[in-house]
Parts: C-alpha cells; sequence; structure tokens
C-alpha cells in the first residue's frame, strides 16, 4: 500500500490508462501548461506531450463538441471542466449527443468520452459556482454517472471509466483534492455501479456520496457514543443505482437517513426514498429522511454556506427521528 492525495490518485488513474491506450487523451482549461487548475494533470504533459495533454480556450461547448465527435470516431477522450458549474454551457453535447449518441445510431457509434471535474460547494464561491450535478445528469438516459468521496475509489472508478464505451460523468470536489488515503501499488479497477458499506451497523442506514459521506461518517461515529450503531453506504455511483445493496441494508437496519448536498426537489435522496418504499416497504419501520442542501441559491457569507449544507447535527436529529419513529 502507498499514501496518496486525492488529486494524484486521480492523475494516477489517468497516466496508467494512458499508457496503456494511446487513443486516451486528456483536454480541457489549463490541463497542460499550467499542470491542471487543481494540479491533477500536473507533469501530464511533459510524459504525454501536447497531442494527447490539450489545453482549451474557455469554451465548454467547442471542446465537449470535439470530445464527443473524437470518441464517435475511435479514441477515448477525458474532458475536465474546471467546474460542472461551467459544463452548464455544454450540456447540449452531453445531453443531446453522447447520451443519445448510441441510440440514435442504432448501435452503430458508441461515445466512451468521460466528462470529469469538482461539483457543489468549495466554500465561498457564491450561487453560480456551488451548485451539485448529480441529480441534474442522472436523470439522462445514456449517462453514467460517478461521483466519488476518497481516493481510493477515485481511482479505481476513474480507470473503469475511461474503459467503459458509454459516457461518463465523474463528479469530484474542489475541498478534497488534498485529502490522503492509502492506496495498493498494484492496479485495481472498482466496477461501476457498486455501492460500498464504509461501515457496517445494524440500527439504521445512512446513504451519502462524495464529500457529504465525511458528514455521514461523522455522525455516525458520534451516534455510536450514544449506543446507535449506523451502517454507511458510498453510493459511488448515481446512474446505475445500486438499489439491491440499500435493500440488503434496510432488511437489517429497517431506518434510513439519505444525505446529500443538492437541493431537496427531485434529487437522488428523492429517488432513493421512492425507491426503497417501493422495493423495501415491508422491512421500513419508519419514513425515510431526508438531509439535503437547502431549497434556496447558495448564499456567499460562510455563516449561510455553513447553515445551507448538511451537518452531523442535522443527521444525528434525523436519524435519532426515525429510532423515534420505529417504536
Amino acid at each position: 500500500m502507498k499514501e496518496v492525495r486525492f488529486r494524484e490518485a486521480l492523475r494516477e488513474a489517468m497516466s496508467e490508462e494512458m499508457r496503456r491506450d494511446e487513443r486516451i487523451f486528456l483536454m480541457g482549461e489549463e490541463v497542460a501548461q499550467y499542470d491542471g487548475a487543481y494540479k491533477v494533470s500536473q507533469g501530464m504533459l511533459a510524459e504525454f506531450g501536447d497531442k494527447r495533454i490539450i489545453d482549451t480556450p474557455i469554451s465548454e461547448l467547442g471542446f465537449a463538441g470535439i470530445g464527443v465527435g473524437a470518441a464517435m470516431n475511435g479514441l477515448r477522450p477525458i474532458v475536465e471542466f474546471m467546474t460542472w458549474n461551467f459544463a452548464v454551457l455544454a450540456f447540449d453535447q452531453i445531453v443531446n449527443s453522447a447520451a443519445k449518441m448510441l441510440s440514435m445510431s442504432g448501435g452503430q457509434f458508441s461515445c466512451p468520452v468521460v466528462f470529469r471535474g469538482p461539483t457543489a460547494t468549495a466554500g465561498q464561491l457564491g450561487a453560480q459556482h456551488s451548485q451539485t450535478w448529480e441529480s441534474w445528469m442522472g436523470n439522462v438516459p445514456g449517462l453514467k454517472v460517478i461521483s466519488v468521496s476518497n481516493p481510493y475509489d477515485a481511482k479505481g472508478l476513474l480507470k473503469s471509466a475511461i474503459r467503459d464505451d458509454d459516457p461518463v460523468l465523474f463528479m469530484e470536489s474542489e475541498v478534497m483534492y488534498g485529502d490522503v488515503a492509502m492506496i495498493p501499488e498494484e492496479e485495481y479497477l472498482i466496477p461501476i455501479g457498486k455501492a460500498d458499506v464504509k461501515r457496517s451497523g445494524t440500527d439504521v442506514t445512512i446513504v451519502s456520496y462524495n464529500k457529504m459521506m465525511k458528514v455521514a461518517l461523522s455522525a455516525a461515529e458520534e451516534l455510536a457514543k450514544e449506543g446507535i450503531d449506523a451502517e454507511v453506504i458510498d453510493l459511488r455511483t448515481i446512474r446505475p443505482m445500486d438499489y439491491e445493496t440499500l435493500v440488503q441494508s434496510l432488511k437489517k437496519t429497517n431506518r434510513m437517513v439519505v444525505v446529500e448536498e443538492a437541493w431537496p426537489f427531485a434529487s437522488v435522496s428523492a429517488e432513493i426514498a421512492y425507491s426503497m418504499q417501493r422495493f423495501a416497504f415491508d422491512y421500513l419501520d419508519a419514513p425515510i429522511l431526508r438531509i439535503t442542501g437547502a431549497d434556496t441559491p447558495v448564499a456567499y457569507a460562510p455563516n449561510l454556506v455553513a447553515e445551507f449544507l448538511p451537518n452531523p447535527g442535522k443527521v444525528i436529529k434525523a436519524v435519532k427521528e426515525v429510532m423515534y419513529l420505529s417504536k
């Protein structure tokens, strides 16, 4: 095992795959000469050259379209967005081209492209740069959506995403790029579409993804001090979603709280709540509760950002509520 930072795990995934397959290339704003806005691609220009590590203009719609066209013609591009908030400008290419190409061409054209970059809040970035995109993109048939919470999962899932023949949207977080974890020295892959039980428990299931996993795990540790044994599940893949792991956990705990940073309406947590009452209704001893971001644009003031976001206290309160309701 070795210790790596989140950004290094992503870099290793891309570099290992580029050494394996010369069809893979990386493009995006500042990925080459500047070594990446968050230093994820540091050193890759020196190793792979400017034909495979490509700086683009500030034109997300344009370079996303180049990525889609390249994928349709046999290459395997990785398209980096400096933030998924900027990718709004590229949604026509992602939603109307990449997602639909296999279906509209009758299977003649696949689109093996990875769109990656950070999502959600990262401090005082204001309303336009603090939005959460998993549920937006997860709504689109033809797209696979991954949202990672730690360096180990980031490397294994990014390698799987790069090898996948469908368009994959890979969500990271600016505030996690410096996170450190142990990962194997040897190559490994993590299958797309498989959630992970990060903490086993018997009393309640807490489900989350991306950086809200830190909130969920922190809440679980505090609950343990009060004798409440929480199971914590990291979705990792938003679409396709691993409903089976969620159902199996509910069979054991009979209670569920879902934690996510996104707005509550038509969110990932709303899908989970609906699906669990459909697939596992007989195992529920209490209604599923959701802890989400506030139903408002994200403010700039730090105290208002903190109020907007889920926190361990809110999760603990929800868990105690489902425990009370189940009695």
